[in-house]
């Protein structure tokens, strides 16, 4: 299936765009990019996303080269073109090509379709182990095309049989490489309030626990694990993924919890009638 892409206001197939060697991204690693689905043909909670699209843009001193409702309408004309019920929508915005391989003219902005690429069930039914690392990521509130911290840290990951690392510093836990944490205890839903991009499943699921939980936005330590009664993480693709084990810690009973459950169902929901 062809996915296609705008880039600069051409829409081509994804596979023929290319960037050239001046480019910023390329040159000093200098990019910003944002990702989410679409449910029944709609693209989930495009509000938020082009808020925090904005933000990023504006924080990497960024000019947004379209406006929300030109954005909407790329959106839309890529999804139809796939072909396809649902898609992933990505998209990058870099600094632009610069001749003294510094200053920033005007930004390059790549919108493009993907297929989905979904967790895998059993991921959901054991759920899954993470990897501690002492870091927090510069700039947190950016979607960063910088990942590099995740791609050193792969063999890792790998070796110790987990699916993901989180990061935390000084006690202080933030995020995973590229979902946000939660933990569980009794009634209250926690989830830490800085050194972190604040995702729009976060956000949903916030919003979708209110009425049965209390949530607490706040700094999350570490210690705080040893009687969470669940962990999970939340994201685009992950949507909320228990959390079984972090490092040498086994969460509650070693197994996914009826409350991160409850909210996974929550969220499916949701996303059925949007």
């Amino acid at each position: 299936m062809t996915h296609f892409g705008y880039f600069n206001g051409t829409v081509l197939p994804a596979d023929q765009i290319g960037v050239g060697v001046t480019d910023l991204s390329l040159l000093r690693g200098y990019g910003l990019f944002d990702y989410f689905l679409t449910y029944n043909g709609r693209p989930f909670q495009w509000d938020w996303y082009w808020e925090r699209f904005a933000n990023s843009a504006m924080c990497m001193h960024l000019p947004l080269p379209i406006t929300k409702e030109e954005g909407y309408q790329i959106v839309m004309d890529l999804i139809e073109r796939s072909g396809q019920p649902d898609v992933a929508l990505r998209f990058v915005m870099t600094g632009g090509y610069a001749p003294d391989s510094i200053t920033i003219r005007k930004p390059n902005l790549l919108i493009m379709s993907e297929d989905i690429h979904p967790t895998a069930p059993q991921q959901y039914a054991d759920g899954i182990r993470v990897i501690l690392d002492e870091y927090v990521r510069e700039m947190a509130e950016v979607k960063s095309t910088d990942y590099k911290r995740l791609i050193l840290l792969a063999d890792e990951i790998r070796a110790a049989g987990a699916q993901d690392v989180l990061f935390c510093k000084d006690g202080e836990i933030s995020e995973l490489s590229r979902s946000n944490f939660f933990i569980v205890k009794g009634e209250k839903l926690i989830t830490p309030d800085r050194h972190i991009l604040r995702g729009i499943t976060r956000r949903t699921v916030i919003q979708l626990a209110r009425t049965d939980f209390e949530v607490e936005e706040r700094p999350v330590l570490l210690s705080e694990l040893y009687d969470a009664d669940e962990a999970f993480t939340t994201s685009s693709t992950k949507k909320v993924l228990p959390i079984v084990q972090v490092g040498d810690l086994t969460i509650a009973d070693s197994k996914p919890g009826p409350k991160s459950a409850w909210l996974l169902s929550q969220f499916n929901e949701l996303v059925t009638r949007w």
